[in-house]
């Protein structure tokens, strides 16, 4: 759901997206790893300079991979999340 709600995503998951979150569930990646992931790509989407060219969509959860792998090598803060979900809100309202 947090997926499909985001800014520049499909609105519904597609067989392939369907199948990568079986992939990471199977992977046991913790959840709040992927929502800390999902946020923070699109906060970056969201914080970029006006000025640059737009960015196209994004079509596939695949985008967040690597944004996934950052995390498992860099883990955020203790709380970070709760930041990453209060900026998102406002950046989005």
């Amino acid at each position: 759901a947090l997926y499909a709600d985001l800014p520049d995503t499909p609105l519904r998951p597609s067989p392939a997206d369907q199948s990568l979150a079986r992939k990471l569930f199977t992977e046991a990646v913790p959840l709040t790893l992927i929502e800390s992931a999902v946020l923070l790509g699109t906060l970056r989407r969201l914080s970029r300079d006006p000025n640059l060219p737009p960015l196209t969509k994004i079509r596939s959860l695949a985008y967040f991979l690597p944004v996934i792998e950052e995390l498992k090598l860099q883990p955020l803060p203790a709380g970070y999340l709760d930041h990453l979900r209060l900026k998102f809100r406002r950046l989005s309202a």
